[in-house]
């Protein structure tokens, strides 16, 4: 465990920096339940140190990045992904794909660095994120690649002391690495993750199983509240309470109270609000400065607004009926809870990126907005250097009267409808041709650099709207699988939690008891869900075994090309050989293929001619030999004049 207390000691920025990387961004996290890494963190640097120095030797110059990500690449060949794959040995060859993520940190944070070669670094950057994907698509054994490669959490070593143990999942969400993210081995353990069919254990939370019951059909066997911390069960459930919430709010701003009084669903609006709010404080209690989004800060602002309309209306409470203050308060409670009702709806796509074509969005919204920092920053200098002149204008006249004026012209002028009447005669000739500058900067030159931006945005997320889906969905799995608590108690419902079990239980009860508790409470408040669950999950364990008997992966279906395929033999037919006499080579160029076939047909000739001269029957040795040296001679005014 990282001892924070050392990050602020006289190189404390440096360290913040370099560790930066290491503090997990995703939730839920609780650090201190993180389990160790099994393979000492200085062995695992080790190879990330070998790793990163086969990289540089593979890529000593800079090179186009085509070349290194083309499918058959002649840098990135199956020499050096076998070379890089025996960098760990036969005892830690399992987090090989770990370390080369770690390398592809590096080379990025080096790239930022060393600016005069970050061509270069990028490259090596790519470079080993294709050899990791690589090593994942070549590994044969599922069950190997799942639990030891993918999900076993390992360390580096930094400053003297191991870092947070996080497995090559949640390194690929944390570096954005589509590459790995999109291979095919990657986004089988995420599904199952997703699914529930990989679980971590019990006994040693570092190592992550199949479920036992995969394959059981009993119905109740799935009937238990541990499977909440299935992703897919606790997404649906969180969709299903934002749509209770909304409809809890369209309900009460639709049926206004105009004495006042507080109804049955504005009274849950609020309570749901209540558990939004503590389940929002404990994740940034548990995770800390590193858990602020834009999701997150979307949130606080509606739970804000709703706190404010609610603490309204508890002071319209204190006054009596008809009273002009009680109007008032009841009235301004009211606004503050109509000012909220787009954030309802937008807030719905947070739970909606499951959905491929929300996920695209989201990520171009999330993009965009990104990309708008330029803009505003750039706009705020303008705005604040205009708005100094127009303010010195106005106190030419030793007053300031027109300010509120200015500052709502200048409002205008960036939302594309700019008033010039005013400025005629406002420090004339000054104000009107202070005025003209500002509305053409703004609206000619900073507009356009905003759509640019989203333009440029735009493009680069739909070139890759597939990747950037499933980094995405990646991304969500991980928030739940992370570190989950071991009692799921999804808002609102964390209120029941936090009052009926943690303050009066907890604190006193036994652990064997308490777990047994929660178990009953939780098994209470998810049976509608469970019961819908363990009906889907029965069938899923039909369908597994029924691809088990096959010899088929769990998740295998049978497609409609499928149903007929083993009623055709292909090689009996002759329909295969003739498919492989007619197909292409698309390893290599059609140039290549001719050179090799010409080589062939030298290496033919070369034979037929010494066998022509074994069977010559030359009689002594010096025939023979004089014979050898004039056939020597021969070739090589032969090739002296083919050269020529």
């Amino acid at each position: 465990m990282v001892k924070w207390s050392k990050l602020f000691n006289a190189d404390g920025h440096d360290r913040r920096h370099r560790l930066q990387d290491e503090v997990r961004s995703l939730l839920p996290t609780r650090r201190e339940h993180i389990p160790p890494s099994p393979i000492a963190a200085k062995e695992v640097t080790k190879v990330a140190l070998r790793l990163k120095h086969q990289i540089e030797q593979v890529i000593p110059c800079e090179l186009e990045e085509w070349k290194v990500t083309k499918a058959h690449s002649p840098i990135i060949t199956p020499t050096v992904v076998k070379t890089a794959k025996e960098a760990g040995g036969e005892e830690y060859k399992a987090c090989v794909v770990y370390c080369l993520l770690v390398v592809k940190k590096w080379f990025k944070r080096q790239a930022l660095v060393e600016l005069w070669d970050s061509d270069l670094h990028d490259v090596r950057a790519v470079a080993a994120e294709i050899m990791a994907k690589r090593i994942i698509e070549g590994e044969e054994n599922l069950e190997y690649l799942l639990e030891e490669v993918l999900l076993k959490r390992h360390s580096i070593w930094v400053d003297g002391e191991a870092t947070i143990p996080a497995n090559a999942i949640e390194r690929a969400v944390d570096l954005h690495a589509l590459t790995v993210i999109g291979s095919s081995g990657y986004q089988k353990c995420v599904s199952y993750l997703w699914r529930g069919w990989l679980v971590q254990d019990d006994e040693d939370p570092s190592r992550f199983i199949d479920y036992k019951d995969k394959t059981n059909t009993d119905y109740w066997a799935h009937f238990d509240p541990d499977r909440m911390r299935v992703p897919a069960y606790q997404n649906a459930f969180q969709v299903g309470m934002s749509v209770i919430f909304l409809a809890l709010y369209t309900g009460a701003i639709n049926t206004i109270n105009p004495s006042g009084d507080l109804d049955a669903i504005e009274g849950l609006l609020y309570l749901f609000t209540f558990g939004f709010i503590c389940d929002e404080v404990s994740k940034f209690w548990k995770v800390g400065r590193w858990y602020i989004g834009f999701w997150n800060v979307f949130n606080t602002t509606l739970y804000a607004l709703l706190t404010t309309s609610f603490i309204t209306r508890m002071v319209a409470f204190g006054h009596e009926r008809n009273q002009p203050t009680r109007v008032k308060f009841n009235h301004l409670s009211y606004n503050f809870l109509a000012f909220t009702a787009p954030m309802f709806w937008i807030r719905l796509l947070l739970y909606l990126d499951t959905f491929r074509f929300f996920g695209a969005m989201l990520v171009v919204l999330k993009v965009m907005m990104r990309e708008s920092l330029i803009f505003f920053a750039l706009l705020i200098v303008v705005l604040v250097g205009f708005l100094q002149a127009f303010i010195g204008l106005d106190l030419a006249d030793n007053s300031v009267q027109d300010t509120g004026f200015v500052v709502q012209a200048m409002l205008n002028a960036i939302m594309q409808s700019p008033e010039f009447d005013g400025f005629e005669q406002f420090g004339h000739p000054f104000g009107l041709i202070l005025y003209y500058i500002f509305t053409f900067v703004v609206m000619v030159i900073l507009l356009n650099i905003l759509i640019a931006l989203y333009n440029s945005a735009y493009e680069d997320i739909t070139e890759n709207a597939i990747d950037e889906y499933m980094a995405l969905f990646s991304q969500k799995t991980m928030q739940f699988v992370r570190a989950p608590d071991e009692n799921v108690f999804i808002a609102p419902f964390n209120i029941i939690e936090l009052f009926c079990l943690v303050l009066p239980f907890e604190w006193w009860m036994p652990k064997p008891q308490y777990e047994r508790l929660n178990d009953i409470v939780m098994g209470i408040i998810y049976s509608p869900l469970l019961l819908i669950t363990a009906f889907l999950e029965t069938r899923q364990a039909h369908r597994v075994s029924y691809n088990r008997r096959r010899g088929e992966e769990d998740d295998d279906t049978v497609e409609e090309w499928e149903q007929t395929l083993h009623e055709c033999d292909f090689e009996a037919d002759g329909w295969d050989k003739k498919v492989q006499q007619s197909k292409p080579n698309v390893e290599f160029g059609a140039e290549i293929l001719e050179v090799r076939k010409l080589q062939e047909e030298v290496n033919e000739l070369k034979e037929i001619l010494l066998d022509i001269r074994e069977k010559s029957g030359w009689g002594s040795d010096t025939l023979k030999e004089s014979k050898f040296e004039e056939s020597e001679k021969l070739g090589e005014s032969s090739g002296s004049a083919s050269q020529d």
